[in-house]
């Protein structure tokens, strides 16, 4: 009998051979749901039986000694941060190291994808302490919502004055820049009055993953332990599923490229300048950079003790 396992994820274009029916197991019998905000308590869902999670609040259940539910080092979302840092098309700023003694947002502080940010920025010389940090919204169509999340430090960290949008801080100038991963509407418009901060993002995140060998993961995949401890098996099975989906999707994208015109130049690029395991799952492919998080997690002081790659992953596997 196949174990029935409901799975909430974003709408990532590689879990479409899941939700299609393409990947399939004999063991797990797998629903996927797509959601646009992550599932906030995985462990209290009466809806789902497993979900997608920001890395550092899973990190922070661990921390706390929350053992509600199992992290699985599969790592659901990973990116280059370079690329989310943007500033104004006119700005003088085309380097990390133009960011000291800069105004920068932040749509969230402890957001895993900021973490790894900051981690950036501090191999350029950009320690949290050069910089006046503002969380808040990234535009109007955003909540305005507690993004501080009680890292706040008057004169350091604060939330963006009067609620303002980020962008809108941006334009008038209050703001030199921000973090997000998501570009605002009209970004990608060639007229745009925004860019990237830096001017060769795909050769700073090249020598990124040369100098530290790892792309980051940003979000895992998790699963109520109440399951796991009754299935144990269930943790490799179900890593093996998602892998078995990214990989049959960019055979997919290799083959049907004509969805994007330069699809096929991206797809060459990535495959010449990222190692061939960048995406792969288990302990031994990401203990590196679960080990780099942890201690970005503490050096930011977001977590008050170091956590051991295992203490993240008790049920880890290779």
């Amino acid at each position: 009998m196949t174990l029935k396992i409901r799975l909430a994820v974003r709408d990532w274009d590689y879990v479409t051979p899941l939700l299609l029916g393409d990947v399939s197991s004999d063991l797990l019998a797998l629903k996927v749901e797509r959601v646009d905000t992550l599932v906030s308590d995985v462990a209290g869902s009466d809806v789902y039986d497993a979900a997608e999670v920001s890395f550092s609040r899973y990190a922070q259940l661990r921390h706390d000694g929350d053992d509600s539910v199992v992290g699985i080092p599969n790592f659901i979302m990973r990116g280059f941060r370079h690329r989310c840092i943007i500033t104004t098309k006119d700005s003088t700023l085309h380097q990390l190291s133009d960011l000291k003694d800069k105004k920068i947002g932040v749509t969230g502080w402890r957001d895993s994808g900021n973490v790894w940010t900051r981690a950036a920025l501090r191999r350029a010389g950009v320690g949290i302490e050069d910089v006046r940090w503002y969380a808040g919204r990234l535009t109007a169509a955003h909540p305005i919502v507690d993004r501080l999340d009680g890292f706040g430090r008057a004169g350091r960290i604060e939330a963006c004055p009067g609620e303002k949008p980020m962008v809108d801080l941006l334009r008038e100038g209050f703001l030199d820049a921000i973090f997000t991963p998501f570009m605002p509407d009209g970004f990608f418009d060639p007229a745009s009055d925004l860019r990237p901060l830096l001017d060769h993002v795909v050769s700073a995140e090249i020598d990124y993953v040369n100098a530290v060998g790892y792309m980051p993961g940003m979000h895992v995949i998790s699963v109520k332990a109440p399951i796991v401890a009754a299935h144990p098996w269930v943790v490799g099975e179900l890593s093996r599923m998602v892998d078995a989906s990214r990989s049959l999707w960019l055979a997919k994208r290799r083959k049907y490229a004509d969805t994007s015109p330069f699809m096929l130049d991206e797809l060459r690029r990535s495959a010449a300048g990222l190692p061939e395991t960048w995406a792969a799952s288990g302990m031994a492919a990401n203990r590196k950079m679960m080990k780099d998080f942890a201690d970005e997690l503490y050096q930011q002081q977001i977590l008050s003790r170091l956590l051991t790659v295992e203490e993240l992953f008790p049920h880890g596997f290779d």
